[in-house]
């Protein structure tokens, strides 16, 4: 078994590496910057794994040969950035009815439409939540370093696999073209995790059939010798499309909360010098290298400011902010675009603190000194 090693690797190539780590043997792409690497180096790795890649039309087609990948049992993944992204959005809801797991990763960068396609942003985080019509739930994670896209990418399929839905890793262009130093571990040290397999046989297969107390069902993959049915439609356990009203909430109701009923499991935070903390700045994904330089210069400056970082951006990890709230003063919500989390922070703040914002649209990064300016704005 290879034993762990130090290796100096791009965001967007750890992202890749990390993929296969976690067992991904099929991506399907359409090349869009900043995310083209992922392409590249899929087209590399893949059939030295005995993988597959293929360079579709366009994203739609990507997204929907990646569910159907998926259903066959292979662990597949998808990348693209935010054109891509949104022309993805409706197979992502077919996943998401469908419960077909995959992993797909925005690599973020300024818009709308073309917009600058080199430059940082972080717009697309309402987008990763609502970016799909109709009401289902969202797993998205957002690393802030080379090492953690490694990690982070694997903790992706693993939920995915675990809960039966797409998941979004969202990263940014920050983090995507950044090179660092990064400790790969070794195999042995890896949690997989395998999806949970149906072995029921026989006709009629009740292949969404969930016990009692539970909330994802087990399926057999296509090709292992059962036949049954996947819609986009609302459908009973059977798979076939349902005129009830009642097994459609039912079903809809389940899908929500087989997320809600699971963030302990799914949501994680980092949080940064804020024990003692009066200040709490608030950041996500590449905003959180400048933000952690702000909090040490500030601290040397005699002021007391912690980080709050969401690592599971959606669900959002209210609990956790809200647990913070008591000990602190003020929050600044500091990324790279015009205030999308910041909108979450207000919701779970609810009046009970100030909440101020920094904010950057314009293809450059927020610095930290930036951000240190605006901590002392709020506290003047």
């Amino acid at each position: 078994m290879p034993e762990k090693k130090a290796v100096l690797m791009q965001g967007n190539e750890a992202c890749v590496e990390g993929a296969i780590a976690a067992g991904m043997r099929f991506y399907a792409g359409y090349p869009i910057t900043p995310s083209t690497e992922i392409a590249e180096q899929c087209a590399v790795r893949l059939p030295q794994v005995g993988g597959k890649f293929i360079q579709m039309e366009d994203e739609l087609g990507s997204m929907a040969a990646v569910l159907g990948a998926s259903v066959t049992g292979v662990k597949a993944m998808t990348a693209t950035s935010g054109p891509g992204f949104s022309l993805k959005q409706e197979n992502i809801g077919y996943g998401c009815l469908a419960e077909i797991p995959c992993v797909v990763v925005d690599v973020q960068r300024t818009g709308p439409s073309t917009g600058l396609p080199t430059s940082p942003a972080q717009g697309d985080y309402m987008q990763a939540r609502w970016g799909t019509h109709g009401d289902h739930p969202v797993i998205a994670l957002s690393p802030s370093s080379v090492q953690e896209t490694y990690t982070l990418i694997i903790r992706a399929f693993n939920l995915s696999e675990k809960y039966r839905t797409p998941v979004i890793f969202l990263m940014d262009e920050i983090v995507g073209h950044m090179r660092e130093g990064v400790v790969l571990p070794s195999p042995a040290e890896l949690i997989i995790n395998k999806r949970h397999i149906s072995y029921r046989d026989g006709a009629n297969k009740q292949c969404y059939f969930v016990p009692e107390g539970a909330y994802v069902p087990a399926m057999k993959p296509f090709g292992q010798g059962e036949r049954y049915n996947i819609t986009g439609l609302a459908h009973d356990v059977s798979g076939f499309p349902t005129g009830s009203n009642a097994v459609a909430g039912d079903l809809f109701t389940r899908l929500m909360e087989k997320i809600d009923h699971n963030l302990d499991d799914i949501v994680r935070v980092e949080e940064f010098m804020l024990d003692d903390a009066d200040t709490a700045v608030v950041c996500f994904g590449g905003t959180a290298r400048a933000a952690m330089s702000a909090v040490l210069e500030a601290r040397a400056a005699g002021m007391k400011v912690g980080m709050f970082r969401p690592i599971t951006v959606w669900p959002f990890p209210a609990a956790q902010l809200r647990a913070r709230l008591a000990g602190l003063k003020r929050v600044l919500m500091v990324e790279h675009n015009y205030g999308q989390m910041l909108l979450e922070v207000q919701r779970v703040a609810a009046e009970k603190l100030p909440v101020g914002f920094l904010g950057r649209i314009d293809g450059t990064v927020i610095s930290p000194a930036d951000i240190l300016k605006k901590l002392r704005e709020m506290e003047a």
